[in-house]
């Protein structure tokens, strides 16, 4: 199985979050790192182990950021990186699948499926490497992380919502055959 390491300068993790049930907040964690096991032809027996450094957590709002960072929510000083490791990936078209794993945020973790999509390999242009590209999508409710800060509204509803909507942009360079 080839092994692809994941490449920190370009792959990007996204969220978006309703506020005030009116508005969705969108934020972003560039400090990725880990290795996928992957082959077009072998997806079945594809593995990923990723993490998140929470600290590069940002929504380009510094007061907003740094109440994310807090006991209210990522709690960095205790919790400082969000885990993933792929427990089952399965092919579901010509370059899509789901991949399902142990979630951990916030020191629990839960099962959690991605739909995600593959591009590639193509060979840089930049230095000979063969790099390859996925994105993988899945919502997840922050609640069932222990992050459960919470104001509720005039009306009905709460500041911040449960679901979050979670985006990864991944590109990973070959490194083992």
């Amino acid at each position: 199985m080839k092994k692809w390491i994941i490449d920190p300068d370009h792959s990007v993790a996204a969220f978006t979050v309703k506020h005030l049930m009116v508005t969705k907040v969108r934020g972003l964690a560039n400090k990725i790192s880990g290795a996928i096991y992957f082959e077009p032809d072998k997806i079945a027996a594809s593995s990923v182990k990723a993490e998140i450094e929470v600290s590069s957590l940002t929504t380009g709002v510094k007061k907003r950021d740094e109440h994310l960072q807090s006991p209210d929510f990522f709690d960095v000083s205790k919790y400082p990186k969000i885990t993933f490791s792929s427990t089952r990936v399965e092919q579901t078209g010509a370059n899509s699948g789901r991949i399902t794993g142990d979630l951990t945020i916030h020191g629990a973790t839960r099962t959690v499926t991605f739909d995600a999509e593959y591009f590639g390999p193509v060979k840089s242009p930049l230095g000979g490497e063969i790099t390859i590209g996925f994105s993988a999508k899945t919502t997840i409710n922050r609640e069932d992380f222990g992050i459960i800060w919470n104001v509720p509204i005039e009306g009905g509803g709460f500041m911040v919502s449960s679901d979050v909507d979670i985006t990864l942009d991944i590109e990973a360079d070959l490194v083992e055959v």
